[in-house]
């Protein structure tokens, strides 16, 4: 028979592992190409991942609830249709997930913000599989390209020399990460899939710093019986986040500045939109006035939307508006952003946001969805919270936490009258924006919020 072997791709832009959370297949069963035969969790998101050929699964090499690194195999499929010459010996079943490893349902919110630590991942001593026997097999490699997510249904894109090159050379363009404009394959794409997966040296590394213990939320239910403590493996979503938001807060010097307000006419706008028959079936909240309100500010104050390239002492000022929405997932407090906000109506934006949001909750956002942020809005005050002073997300210059909104005594006409009221709260990075600017930046969106007619008066 011939073996082919599927290795851990890199399904996230660098990652470096991933944890196997579930397998929708066994030894024995047929899969076809594009097939999704197992989920992931990585540092950003949960990905089910599709194999890329035809043939029978002959070994799981990995069970559920393991971490396992970007380019080890983790499954082979006898792809030669022949019978095996001794069937191997029927794998021990898979270890139970640890309580980690399943949908938390008590997960405490996390920091805002992502990134990649820039330490060494570890991984997790493999079990070996009872009773695996080593059968004589004719082993096929699969070469993966070494970055991007993988997708099971999407015909890849390439032009006719591509293709050719690539089946000169043996790449199934399938696997393959496109780098060119609109997703479409390139020839250095072609020859990097095709290019052999070598082990990397061993780098000499500087000695690491001991790592400061930091409060871990418990997010598997309480021990029972007399235990005092329960200790969770810090991994997935929670790690990456821990490094990001280490990183940015010892990084860029945070400055953060808050308003108060009354929003009581937006919270009167919103209801006029909910009643709008060219509105129906759209979501209308003061989420989605807000985020337009931080459009408009940002149009008036572009250079709040920029970047501190520190390798080419570069400030990058972004023309665009990739707008993040912090959101609460079982894995924890994840960033996806909406693509070029700043050219979407209210209604689009209104759909962007319940996609994006309906997304993560579902625990199906993918990492590209979570890169490229410019700017952030974290709404804390969902969860009764006044305000906070928010990390930034890291490579963005500025994030605006928004408040609760209560009835409140306020003098309003002269008169003190129960009103709307509302605090929000940004933090910048004082390397990229300085106090005029961020003063300007934060009142422009109070104001818009206070009388709502500036969305078209300063639109």
């Amino acid at each position: 028979m011939t073996i082919r072997e599927f290795k851990m791709p890199d399904v996230g832009e660098g990652l470096t592992e991933a944890e196997i959370l579930k397998w929708y297949v066994q030894p024995g069963d047929t899969v076809t190409d594009g097939q999704v035969v197992c989920e992931v969790e990585t540092a950003k998101a949960a990905v089910e991942l599709p194999i890329p050929f035809d043939g029978t699964v002959h070994e799981l090499v990995f069970p559920e609830g393991t971490t396992v690194d970007v380019g080890q195999v983790i499954i082979s499929v006898n792809v030669g249709g022949d019978a095996p010459a001794a069937a191997p010996a029927p794998a021990a079943p898979a270890p139970a997930p640890e309580a980690e490893a399943e949908e938390p349902q008590g997960r405490q919110p996390v920091l805002v913000g992502y990134g990649v630590a820039a330490t060494s991942t570890r991984r997790r001593a493999r079990k070996a599989p009872a009773g695996s026997a080593a059968a004589p097999a004719a082993v096929v490699p699969e070469q993966l390209n070494g970055h991007g997510s993988v997708t099971a249904a999407a015909k890849p894109l390439a032009k006719p020399p591509v293709r050719k090159l690539a089946k000169d050379l043996g790449v199934d363009l399938t696997v393959v990460v496109p780098t060119g404009p609109d997703g479409i394959i390139t020839r250095e794409d072609v020859h990097r899939a095709a290019a052999p997966v070598t082990e990397p040296a061993p780098a000499v590394a500087a000695p690491a710093p001991t790592p400061v213990q930091a409060p871990v939320a418990v997010t598997a239910p309480v021990a029972a019986g007399d235990a005092r403590e329960t200790r969770v493996p810090i991994k997935g979503v929670r790690k990456a986040t821990a490094a990001a938001m280490v990183g940015s807060a010892f990084t860029a010097p945070h400055v953060t500045e808050f308003v108060t307000f009354d929003i009581t006419r937006t919270m009167k706008l919103v209801e006029e939109l909910k009643a709008d028959k060219d509105l129906a079936g759209l979501r209308i909240n003061p989420l989605l006035i807000i985020a337009k309100a931080v459009l408009v500010a940002v149009r008036r104050n572009p250079e709040i939307n920029a970047a501190w390239d520190e390798a080419a002492q570069e400030i990058v000022l972004k023309h665009y508006v990739n707008l993040g929405i912090a959101a609460a997932t079982p894995r924890g407090l994840i960033v996806p952003n909406i693509k070029d906000a700043h050219a979407q109506t209210l209604p689009e934006l209104s759909r962007s946001l319940s996609e994006l949001v309906a997304t993560a909750r579902e625990g199906k956002t993918t990492p590209a969805a979570m890169q490229g942020g410019t700017f952030t809005i974290t709404n804390v005050g969902v969860f009764g919270v006044d305000t906070g002073t928010p990390i930034l997300n890291p490579g963005e210059s500025a994030i605006l936490a928004v408040g609760a909104i209560k009835l409140q005594p306020w003098v309003h006409k002269g008169k003190v009258k129960p009103r709307q009221v509302t605090t929000l709260a940004l933090s910048f990075d004082h390397r990229l924006v300085d106090g005029e600017l961020g003063s300007k930046f934060l009142a422009d969106v109070a104001a818009v919020l206070e009388q709502p007619k500036r969305l078209m008066t300063w639109a």
